[in-house]
């Protein structure tokens, strides 16, 4: 079990955002070569956003599956090194850009992960067939359903699940065992293509924990609708007659959002989860402990109470809160798993009940240095008022940067931590990271932009946004040099965090 609880800090950075020549970051040499980074410069977390499948809009949080890895993220190095797969041309199409080109990318990962199946059939020797044959009965609970769920989309053209022939759509048994027969090459792609995931990933987080680095990962509270996952078990979803949700997930209206935020996700039928023993979400959370040491719970006060939309209005002003499964849930999950290395997102509109549900849980909350300078002194996000048992951090993925957020903020915000962290222009991305650090919070982390000094066209995402720019953003290797790597080194190993000897 990793302790959350020994002073540590880390980077946050998407597997996308990587280096790489093949459009996109992926598990390939370039992570690794990362890793050696992160080691050299005292850092003892890797975070990542979640390595599901991408949704709409590219998102890595409205995925087709809770279970899958994303196939973008499949390095082909160690399939051409195997010799299943040719050594691809480069298109031109920007691919070395440091953006995420996902209109060219997709189709052109996708091609040559075909090409590589088809070289694994025909080359293969005995030994790695039986390692696939092996794993996929040893994950056939999620597996069976995830690759016939694709194989199923792609025969009907990317069409929703609720949009297929009644028979497939819901779930008719003979009708499933002839679409497994029909469609049993395609199956086998997406199963190739996971063992594949599951096989770099491991061999990842292996070389990370070798170098003293642990993986934090993602898990998004709700599931899409469209996804291997709701189609498996509507049941356990408020969906009506014609598979339509009923009611769907977001957040109230607010002072930043005057209509609310209408996510869209069908919401789960916690009673019907809980008569189960909340077998799913043990499921889930063994899967997430297979690929990563700690993992980051997302829009944690949902657990505590969650806020319910009909499906029909399409704004979130028509919404209540209701009580979610609260300290169930998680004693479940411990009896079947064990400990739970935990951080809860705790963001937000953030209640007594929810607090007191962290707090039973022993989990600890986030705290994000950007937000402590609107009021006063008595901010809950000022480094002198957080508790041991938080995660400090100068921003997330859905934050600006940080000298993004200072060149944004008023006048009265600039002067406040300008004074706090004794910060100018020059330094204020430094400032914060020290702040952080020299706090009593047990983790400290910061998104490689931040670490970088990059301003708001570096930005990860904008919630609420779909444009281009969002999930997009890679780095390139010549932005990082042996001076990032010394300060950070430095800072760390001044709070506590870092060996003086790495540096």
């Amino acid at each position: 079990m990793t302790s959350l609880h020994t002073r540590r800090a880390g980077v946050l950075l998407h597997i996308t955002s990587l280096p790489g020549p093949h459009g996109i970051g992926d598990l390939g040499p370039d992570a690794f070569r990362f890793v050696d980074w992160l080691a050299q410069a005292g850092q003892r977390i890797w975070q990542l956003l979640p390595t599901n499948p991408i949704g709409p809009g590219n998102s890595p949080y409205q995925s087709v599956s809770a279970f899958a890895g994303s196939p973008l993220m499949v390095a082909l190095e160690p399939l051409i090194a195997a010799g299943w797969l040719p050594t691809p041309a480069l298109p031109g199409h920007g691919f070395d850009a440091p953006q995420v080109d996902f209109s060219h990318v997709v189709p052109w990962r996708l091609t040559q992960l075909r090409a590589a199946f088809a070289g694994f059939r025909q080359q293969a020797d005995a030994a790695a067939q039986a390692a696939l044959n092996a794993w996929a009965a040893n994950q056939r609970d999620w597996l069976d359903d995830y690759t016939l769920f694709m194989a199923l989309e792609t025969a009907h053209h990317g069409a929703p699940w609720w949009q297929w022939p009644a028979a497939l759509r819901d779930r008719d048994a003979s009708a499933l065992a002839a679409a497994r027969q029909t469609h049993a090459e395609e199956i086998a792609f997406w199963r190739f293509v996971q063992w594949c995931f599951d096989t770099q990933m491991d061999a990842l987080k292996r070389y990370a924990n070798a170098q003293g680095v642990l993986l934090m990962s993602d898990l998004p509270i709700f599931i899409a609708h469209h996804s291997a996952d709701c189609w498996a078990r509507p049941d356990l979803y408020f969906l009506d007659a014609d598979c339509q949700p009923t009611v769907v997930a977001g957040c109230p209206p607010d002072a930043m959002a005057p209509t609310g935020q209408r996510w869209g996700n069908p919401l789960y039928r916690w009673d019907r989860m809980a008569a189960e023993g909340y077998a799913w979400w043990s499921a889930r959370v063994r899967r997430a402990l297979a690929q990563a040491d700690i993992f980051r719970i997302d829009h944690f006060r949902g657990f505590a109470g969650y806020y319910e939309i009909p499906a029909d209005c399409p704004t979130a002003e028509r919404g209540e809160w209701l009580p979610g499964p609260g300290k169930a849930l998680f004693d479940a999950i411990t009896r079947d798993v064990g400990e739970l290395p935990i951080v809860a997102e705790d963001l937000g509109l953030i209640t007594a009940d929810v607090v007191q549900l962290r707090e039973d849980c022993g989990f600890p909350g986030m705290k994000i240095l950007q937000f402590g300078f609107g009021t006063d002194a008595s901010d809950e996000f000022l480094p002198h008022n957080w508790q041991r048992d938080c995660v400090a951090y100068t921003g997330t993925h859905d934050n600006d940067t940080v000298r993004g957020w200072w060149q944004a903020a008023s006048d009265t915000e600039r002067r406040f931590a300008g004074s706090y962290l004794a910060a100018s222009d020059a330094d204020i991305h430094w400032c914060m990271i020290r702040a952080c650090c020299n706090s009593v919070a047990d983790m400290a982390i910061f998104p490689l932009q931040d670490v970088l000094g990059l301003d708001a066209s570096h930005r990860m995402n904008t919630p609420g946004t779909m444009g281009p720019q969002n999930w997009s953003w890679r780095f390139e290797w010549h932005w990082l040099n042996d001076e990032h790597r010394r300060v950070l080194g430095l800072i760390c190993a001044a709070s506590g965090r870092a060996p003086f000897g790495l540096v």
